[in-house]
């Protein structure tokens, strides 16, 4: 699939982009081209200590910002597929700054698409949220608008060999400031805040974000918003799991934060389909593929009438011990409770 492929990754300094780095080395080894396009030079400094040019010949790194249209456009020359993981991604911090998250979220979701446009691209798939369903957030807003750019952008391709879709998850265990790595370091303390005791979450490992990313490269036909079929966890389970013996303090909910994330509202699933292991909403308005088509494309099937996927009602959970196991996979291997 990635064999003699050149692939950008934004944001690619990111949790996100250095595993999709690490598993398309180990799986593609023909790969072409990755270049790890990011404003970071810190961590690109960093990542290439992990891959000297020696051993590595076929990662580029190159210094850039979404915000920027033409350094976007001098990256994607020669591009086969983008990945776009770029994104102001701090509920608070977006709140603080709405027009910073403004410009990159949504302004450099636009730049992506009209780059792909220009430099004939491929594939482009962009990662989403779940705050991005149903949005009571800035964060979430401008990532719902970005995931309206890019399955519309579909529509304006004209004659081009060109697929745009989107991938939708939950909170990555072990990614940077996600709760897991918080706690971790928080029961050394001996107490852990906690916004409110009924609070869900969905779970997914970075490995299973970029399984997801794989698929839809590979199987999208455009404009879908592809969602994985995951387990939710109770955010008391997330701080026993981890440190039981620890005090709980209930600090409240944060500004923009839900008691319950959604991937899959009532109305979104008037037109959602299901198959193995994933979901998919399909865009609102198509002019290349019905709905039909993607039922056939995916040998997939509609979801019942008031179907909704929610963190909350979900029939897939982690236990204590689940998560623990899960831990010491995807986060620390010498995890302990005691």
């Amino acid at each position: 699939m990635l064999n003699n492929k050149a692939v950008l990754i934004t944001g690619g300094t990111g949790s996100f982009g250095k595993m999709f780095t690490k598993m398309i080395l180990a799986e593609y080894p023909e790969v072409r081209r990755i270049v790890i396009y990011s404003r970071d030079e810190l961590k690109q400094s960093e990542i290439k200590q992990n891959y000297p040019q020696d051993k590595f010949p076929q990662l580029r790194f190159f210094i850039g910002d979404v915000r920027d249209q033409e350094r976007l456009i001098m990256a994607c020359e020669g591009i086969d597929v983008i990945i776009h993981a770029a994104a102001i991604k701090q509920v608070d911090t977006a709140e603080y700054n709405p027009t910073e998250c403004i410009r990159t979220n949504v302004d450099g979701a636009e730049n992506v698409i009209q780059a792909a446009l220009k430099c004939n691209v491929k594939n482009i798939v962009a990662l989403s949220t779940d705050k991005a369903c149903a949005p009571i957030n800035l964060y979430g807003a401008t990532k719902l608008t970005s995931d309206k750019l890019f399955t519309a952008a579909n529509n304006i391709k004209g004659s081009k060999d060109i697929r745009f879709s989107v991938v939708r998850y939950g909170n990555v265990m072990g990614s940077r400031g996600s709760v897991i790595p918080f706690f971790m370091n928080k029961r050394k303390e001996g107490v852990l805040p906690i916004t409110h005791k009924e609070m869900t979450r969905f779970n997914i490992s970075l490995e299973e974000g970029v399984r997801l990313v794989f698929f839809a490269i590979q199987r999208a036909l455009g404009g879908e918003i592809f969602i994985p079929k995951i387990p939710s966890y109770k955010i008391l389970d997330v701080a026993n799991a981890i440190a039981p013996n620890c005090e709980i303090n209930d600090v409240g909910i944060r500004p923009g934060e839900k008691l319950h994330e959604e991937m899959i509202t009532e109305t979104d699933s008037l037109n959602t389909i299901e198959f193995d292991d994933y979901y998919a909403i399909l865009p609102s308005v198509s002019f290349a593929h019905t709905k039909e088509d993607f039922i056939k494309h995916h040998n997939a099937k509609e979801v019942p009438f008031g179907f909704k996927y929610n963190s909350g009602t979900n029939t897939d959970w982690d236990t204590i011990d689940s998560l623990r196991d899960k831990i010491r996979k995807h986060v620390d291997a010498d995890f302990s409770y005691e």
